[in-house]
């Protein structure tokens, strides 16, 4: 098992580095860092307005009028139905860093190339630019467009091809001028590729890259062959210390997010739920307690343990858990290198999304909404809030198979600890008898 871990590790190690290193994976990752809060706050105004009670809604009518929910909407609308802005702000604002150029001018310049490939709509009211291109439908032009106009304002400043103020001119005056000539070419460029999409079948950069890129990385990222695969690379990094869910997070994150979003706009308009997977199936019906599903670990830790290691580890790992942080038992027990507890480390999460696809697929389980929790909410009432009652239970029902598959593996352990616990007590008995004696 050893030889086996040690090739595994050679093998998926340089992989994993060269993932968490790429500059361009961790602006993107970053970049939703900073829309992340916003979702989450749109996520709530649109709960408001979808609670299962009539009561609470004929509350709602009686004092607000028939259309008391688009009051709530708009702070929706401005929130996750423009998610594209706010992760072009995050991820130019990483790049610049990275690049060392002006953070804000890379932001600002990388905005209008953006809104310069956004097709107007023009109607008997006046021109007006679609809400739908700065939602999910535009999120991956918008994460395109903020890495190419990065690059392309970088490239001209690194070149020198700037205005150069005297010295004697006020900072933000200077930064203006030398932000002039590079956001000039950026303009250019987007403004080329604009006049290009005309020229195609696509007509506009949003629906090339909605069709041939968009769509078949939502198609595949929402299927359970992929979610699979992808839970299984990430227990294996787990597994060598590896921050296996800040890997695969930069890549899928922003496919997950797209499905969130998706299944909110749907959620908003009392239409279908179109998608099983997303960033809520994985928080909150897959990652209970922390990456694969640790939470029942927890519980046997602060329950059923006979060693003191034990015990004391539950006692300190039990909280976060509840808040799905698991690195207390990741290390603490320790699940890394450890060939005993790869098994359910590996094996858990699997289940999990099996089970909890299978549920919703066949109906005994609403999909999950589309609301955006905050990824510490506690499992059970996080299943409430975006799949009703039927989602808390089976996200009770979850953790109880977590316990049931750690369980095992857990009492190994913790047999171990406990019998070298107790020959080190004994053999210090046995010391001291004799320094007596």
């Amino acid at each position: 098992m050893n030889t086996f871990l040690d090739k595994l590790q050679s093998k998926l190690g340089p992989i994993a580095y060269k993932l968490d290193s790429n500059r361009y994976l961790s602006a993107i990752k970053n970049g939703f860092f900073v829309a992340m809060p916003l979702l989450i706050i749109g996520s709530m105004f649109l709960l408001v307005t979808q609670l299962p009670i009539d009561a609470y809604t004929n509350f709602m009518e009686s004092i607000l009028g028939k259309n008391w929910m688009a009051l709530f909407l708009q702070v929706n609308d401005m929130t996750m139905n423009v998610m594209t802005l706010f992760v072009i702000l995050g991820i130019t604002s990483d790049l610049a860093k990275y690049y060392a150029v002006d953070r804000g001018s890379t932001q600002a310049i990388a905005l209008v190339a953006f809104l310069v490939l956004t097709p107007i709509t023009i109607a008997d009211s006046g021109s007006f630019l679609p809400l739908g291109n700065f939602g999910a439908s535009g999120l991956f032009v918008g994460m395109i467009t903020a890495i190419l106009a990065t690059e392309v304002f970088r490239l001209v400043v690194q070149k020198g091809w700037t205005i150069k103020m005297p010295d004697s001119v006020p900072s933000n005056v200077a930064k203006s001028f030398s932000a002039l000539i590079p956001g000039f070419f950026v303009v250019i460029v987007f403004n080329l590729i604009r006049i290009g999409f005309t020229f195609t079948a696509y007509e506009t950069a949003q629906n090339f890259i909605f069709e041939v890129l968009q769509t078949p990385l939502l198609a595949l990222g929402s299927s359970l062959p992929a979610t699979l695969i992808i839970l299984l690379f990430e227990a294996l990094l787990w597994s060598f210390g590896i921050h296996g869910s800040n890997i695969v997070g930069a890549v899928m994150q922003p496919i997950w997010i797209a499905l969130t979003v998706e299944n909110a706009q749907a959620f908003a308009t009392g239409e279908k739920l179109p998608n099983i997977v997303n960033y809520q199936f994985y928080s909150n019906f897959v990652k209970l307690g922390g990456s694969s599903a640790t939470i029942g670990l927890a519980i046997a830790c602060l329950f059923f343990a006979k060693s003191s290691q034990f015990k004391t580890l539950g006692k300190l790992s039990f909280a976060p858990a509840i808040f799905n942080i698991n690195e207390p038992l990741v290390f603490g027990i320790p699940i890394v290198l450890n060939p005993m507890m790869l098994i359910p480390f590996v094996v858990t999460p699997l289940l999990m999304c099996i089970i909890a696809y299978t549920a919703m697929a066949t109906g005994l389980v609403p999909l999950a909404n589309g609301v955006n929790l905050p990824w510490t909410m506690p499992p059970v009432i996080a299943g409430l809030m975006v799949s009703g009652w039927r989602g808390a239970l089976l996200q009770a029902v979850q953790i109880l198979l977590s316990f049931g598959l750690y369980y095992p593996f857990f009492k190994m352990e913790d047999s171990k600890a406990y019998k070298i616990e107790m020959e080190g007590e004994t053999a210090y008995d046995e010391d001291i008898a004799a320094e007596v004696g």
